[in-house]
Formats: C-alpha cells, structure tokens, sequence
C-alpha cells in the first residue's frame, strides 16, 4: 500500500472484518524494521465517513467547508470531495489543488485574513467568489483585483477564559463593521455574510451566544445600507469529539431558529477541520538515540517522587519532530500521549522519560514529562490523533522527509459510501483488496513500492 503527499497515485487498502488498524501499523512496522525504519503515517478514511455522518445526524443543514490547512493530503481531499464537503481555502496552492478534484468555485471559500494581491486575482480568474474580510485595507485590496468578489465580514469573537493573546488576534469589531459597509458601498464591493471563529479550546460556550447575537446586528446593519445577506460562516473550533458538537448544536440551534430562519434564506455553513482529520491518522516513529541524565525533574505533575537517587532518568530521540510532524507543538500543547508497541509485562518498571526530534534543536522537545519502561535504540511508539495541523506542510529543516503514508478503509466504511451513491469512479481506483494483515506474506506486506 503506499500514499503520497504529492502524487494523486496512491492507494487505500480495503480490509475485511478481520483486519484492524493495529494490524496495519504491526504489518508497516514489520516492513519498516527490515527496510529503513522511517517514521510513517497510517490514515483511516473510514473515519472521515463516520464523522461525516456523524455531522449531518448532529448538525445539519449546516454546511461543512474544510480548511484544507489542516491536512491536505490527496486521500483526505478525495474523500472529502466525494462526500460532498466544501472547501476552505487559505491560498493559491490549496486552491488549485481543490480545483484539480473538479470541485465547484462555489463550494470554495477563499479565507486568509491576509490575502497576497497575486492569489486575490488567482481566485478571481478561477470562479472562487466567496472570501472573508476583516479590514479596509484587505476590502480595498479585494474591490482592485476582484470586482465580483463576494464577502464574508469576519467579525472577532471573545472569550473571556482564554488568554489575551488568543482575543481578538483576527476580525474586526462590530462598530468598524459600519465603516466597512460605507467603504464597500463606495467601492461596489458586495457583502454577502458575515463569518466569525471560536477556538476549539474555548470552554465558555456563551461566546457561541454573543457572536450569534454581533452575527445577527451586522446583518440588520447590512439591510441599511442595500446588501442582500444570505450566508453565515460560524468557522471551525469542533474538536472531533460527538459530545463536544452535540454541546455546539444544543446552543446555537436555539438561537439560529430565531436569528437565521430557514425562511430568511440564509445558508450556515461551519469550517471543521480537526473534527474530520485529527483521530484519523496515526502516526509511528523509531527511537534513534537514547540517553541517561543526571538530573530527576522529569516526572508528570501530579506523579509523586517515589525513585530513589540511582534510578535512571531516560532522554530518547526518535526520528521525526517538530520540524516535521510535531509542528503544531511548537505553538500549542500535544494532545497525544506516547504508546509503546513493543509489549511490555504489567509490573515493568516505569521510568521518568522525555522525547526529542533529530534535529538537536533546544526547540525540538516532544514530550518533556512521560512514563515509560526503559526503551532501546530500534523501539518503536505510536501516537494517535495526529491527523491535525502539519500533514501537507513541507518542513525546509535539513533533510527532513515526510513520514509516508498508508491509507485503510475498512469494508463496513466501503460499502456505507457505496450505499450512500457516493464512491465515484475516479476514487475506486484508489482502492485494493487487503484480505487479512495478519495473513499477509512479506513480499505482500504494504510495500511502499511504486
């Protein structure tokens, strides 16, 4: 089985029932101890066909657009496009690579805050109307290079539990939305909606409630001037997690059927990014170094020191980081926990444990606190969640190169997109049959050959 970032060529293995996802990272692992012991990615996109479903049962008629940032691989886009999902853009080249799916300009919404002139007229020539705004700096620049531009106005949200430096960083206010209307008017630009943003670790949900409510203000302030309003954008911020979107929908459906009739003939969409990838991916990395230190100070928060002086603390170095695949930790914390595969007995020692990436960067720290029993050069870990944030994004550091990745579905998945009349033909070709991992011989394991 093999999957590439850059080439549409790549493969999903189609499992039977007595296939799982621990045999597919057994089987990877297997062919990787044997050829090189590269860190690689497995993907199961059957999840994307689970959480799919899982929104539309929880949240329609709201329309899903994915922010292609946060994982643009080939299977994810392909995927996603054949179930139907829109497309969040953030540039030119997350664009063109929705475009070469064949997917509509108006199932793509062009959402940088700080649009390039070039990829304002990129969009222009390709159809894509529909893009946010937040300042009169970006409407002027709009209105120059696209005359048939239709805006979102992105209004900023606060939440008073987060820190400052997560308030307020993108949208504007609700009294600067005025002055963008008078300006757009001038200009014969068109306002069409308004867009705004709760983080995914925002845990006051009254902050749904008062954007809502600034939505619903600026679209009255928009009858005023002549616009004819007819989209809301309520972003992204859905974790992944069923009870964490039946807590969102229990507190804006309320208010939608009030604000946002399905009279008013407004369409609400949303932009979940995580909630589609992250759980999706699993990502498996070699332990290339070990080193024992002196010092005691690495033990979780909240674990007593119970280890005498002579008990060894563990530094281990494995061969991906935030240089690569770890990059999201260098701006927020990793919500993944390590996994050994080797097995380990049950009352093996534990041992105060940090990890680090190859490249020996101070910066380059994984985990500074963990668990784990004494590890060797060649182990392996496992984390999950890690379909999130840097998939599709090449790092320049060194001669780092991206974990491959092997893409799964299993049957039950397959065949609910063939109930569903929503495998084409084009991703069909993707697939093969995978009768069972654990059968497989080696020269049939998942080899990542051409």
């Amino acid at each position: 089985m093999k999957g590439f970032l850059e080439d549409a060529n790549y493969s999903i293995g189609l499992l039977d029932e007595g296939a799982t996802l621990a045999d597919v990272i057994d089987n990877c692992i297997y062919e990787h101890t044997h050829t090189g012991k590269k860190a690689f990615y497995v993907g199961d996109l059957g999840k994307l066909v689970r959480n799919n479903i899982q929104w539309q049962n929880v949240m329609a008629p709201i329309k899903p657009f994915y922010p292609v940032k946060c994982n643009s691989t080939p299977g994810v886009l392909e995927i996603l496009g054949t179930l139907g999902v829109g497309f969040a853009c953030s540039s030119k080249s997350e664009m063109a690579l929705v475009q070469d799916l064949g997917i509509s300009p108006e199932n793509i919404i062009y959402t940088n805050p700080c649009k390039q002139a070039s990829q304002i007229k990129y969009a222009a020539k390709a159809g894509i109307n529909i893009m946010t705004c937040d300042s009169d700096v970006e409407l002027k620049k709009i209105s120059r290079n696209h005359p048939n531009a239709k805006l979102l106005l992105h209004i900023a949200t606060e939440d008073i539990t987060a820190g400052e430096e997560m308030n307020m960083k993108f949208g504007t206010t609700l009294k600067n939305c005025r002055h963008l209307m008078e300006c757009a008017k001038e200009l014969g630009v068109q306002i069409v909606g308004v867009k705004f943003h709760v983080s995914g670790s925002c845990k006051d949900l009254q902050t749904y409630i008062h954007a809502l409510s600034d939505a619903r203000c600026v679209f009255d302030m928009a009858e005023e001037f002549g616009f004819k309003m007819n989209m809301l954008d309520i972003g992204g911020g859905f974790t992944g997690s069923e009870l964490q979107l039946e807590e969102v929908n229990h507190v804006i459906r309320p208010l939608l059927d009030v604000y946002f009739p399905k009279e008013s003939g407004v369409n609400v969409i949303a932009e979940p990014g995580c909630y589609y990838v992250s759980s999706a991916f699993t990502l498996a990395v070699n332990v290339i170094a070990k080193k024992t230190v002196e010092y005691d100070k690495l033990l979780p928060s909240g674990v007593e020191q119970t280890r005498n002086d002579d008990e060894p603390v563990f530094t281990y170095y494995i061969n991906d980081g935030v240089y690569g695949s770890f990059a999201s930790k260098l701006s927020e914390k990793l919500n993944t926990i390590p996994e050994v595969h080797k097995k380990y007995k049950e009352d093996e020692p534990l041992f105060a444990s940090s990890l680090w990436g190859p490249s020996c960067d101070e910066l380059d720290q994984i985990v500074e606190k963990c668990l784990l029993p004494e590890l060797s050069v060649g182990d392996w870990l496992i984390f999950d969640n890690m379909g999130s944030g840097t998939l599709g994004e090449q790092s320049t550091f060194n001669d780092y190169q991206r974990p491959l990745i092997y893409y799964m579905m299993s049957f039950s998945d397959w065949d609910e997109m063939q109930d569903a009349g929503i495998a084409s033909d084009t991703l069909m070709k993707n697939f093969f049959f995978v009768p069972s991992c654990i059968q497989l011989s080696p020269e049939e394991r998942f080899s990542t050959a051409a």
